[in-house]
């Protein structure tokens, strides 16, 4: 059979290629008007919506990224006060902060000089202020607490009273700020004459010598008392100095020990036991006839620390009024500001020697 031809299927007239060019020109009107569509939208003009009359639209804000805080570069104490705190910092203490250049600051600057290699004379002369250098704001901002507050409590008046109480604590925020800062009240509240002391709220921010004493990084190996010097110094094993601390003696000579003894117990917080025949100046207590238990506190007889000796009842401690300290006036224990006796805590162990010197 012979093939068919294709040309029957045309329709009348139609000539070969003219239906391909209508489908090619279909096809390439498609492709112009989609991209007409497709830019007409982003190049037109866009409205402009007037301001509506009365109405002040906010202009957008620059962005102002946060500064940090300026780094003071280390420099030399130029004051007593700058001295005072720098001291404290090396735990070489003042005894109490308070920008008076008396006794205990003298002797504090004269140990500095003998670690600096100069003249051992306890002023403040250029070459010591040269060499004892602040490397931080001397003073930072301390914000009380509610926390603060809900310790605070007057304290009993009598040995029994305080023995009923919960606890020994601060009485007043001033009291518990000044401890904080290793300061004496009047300090304080110079620093801060705007403040109401009688009536202090939570988040009042309060401006407090910034005082922290080094890590020690471990224990002492010995330490010296002073009895003459009315200090107590602890050393390392190669008899580098980690701590100078004021402390005060026995009020008669025959209950000061001399030699060397141990150390027998370390407690914080410890409570205190009140016997009448240590204390026969005492009428209440001579009238209690038997012994009382005080609990602990800042305003515990023996502060917040008790580093106990092998000699029955004498002992390395705290004291509820840190302003007293260098004074001949114990029973025979060796006290110290409860920051310096806790500071103490982290030097001893049980079994330390601790030499007593005239």
């Amino acid at each position: 059979m012979p093939r068919r031809s294709i040309s029957k299927y045309r329709l009348p007239g139609a000539r070969r290629g003219k239906r391909g060019g209508k489908i090619r020109w279909l096809i390439l009107s498609a492709v112009i008007t989609g991209a007409v569509w497709f830019w007409w939208p982003h190049t037109r003009p866009k409205m402009v919506v007037p301001p509506t009359p009365g109405i002040v639209r906010p202009q957008p804000k620059a962005v102002v990224a946060p500064q940090p805080p300026p780094v003071e570069s280390p420099r030399p104490a130029q004051d007593v006060l700058q001295a005072q705190v720098a001291l404290a910092r090396r735990a070489i203490s003042p005894g109490v902060i308070d920008a008076a250049l008396g006794p205990q600051t003298r002797e504090a600057i004269s140990v500095f000089q003998g670690t600096e290699n100069l003249p051992q004379t306890g002023k403040l002369d250029a070459d010591t202020r040269a060499k004892l250098v602040l490397d931080s704001p001397l003073l930072t901002d301390y914000v009380v607490t509610t926390n603060d507050l809900a310790r605070l409590q007057p304290l009993g008046k009598t040995w029994l009273a305080k023995s009923r109480q919960p606890a020994l604590d601060y009485e007043t925020v001033l009291e518990l700020v000044a401890e904080k800062a290793h300061s004496h009240p009047l300090l304080i509240q110079k620093l801060n004459p705007e403040v109401n002391w009688a009536n202090i709220a939570a988040g009042t921010v309060l401006k407090i010598p910034d005082v922290n004493y080094p890590d020690p990084g471990g224990k002492a190996a010995f330490v010296v008392i002073h009895l003459s010097g009315k200090y107590l110094e602890a050393f390392d094993g190669q008899t580098n100095l980690l701590a100078h601390f004021p402390c005060s003696i026995a009020a008669k000579v025959e209950k000061r020990p001399v030699g060397e003894l141990h150390v027998t117990t370390v407690i914080p917080n410890p409570n205190y036991t009140v016997h009448p025949e240590l204390f026969p100046e005492s009428a209440e207590l001579q009238a209690i006839g038997h012994e009382l238990i005080l609990p602990p506190g800042p305003n515990n007889p023996v502060g917040v620390a008790w580093v106990g000796l092998d000699r029955p009842g004498y002992g390395i401690h705290g004291t509820p009024v840190p302003e007293l300290i260098g004074r001949t006036e114990s029973h025979g224990c060796f006290r110290l500001a409860n920051w310096d006796a806790e500071y103490l805590l982290k030097l001893a162990w049980v079994g330390m020697p601790v030499f007593v010197g005239p």
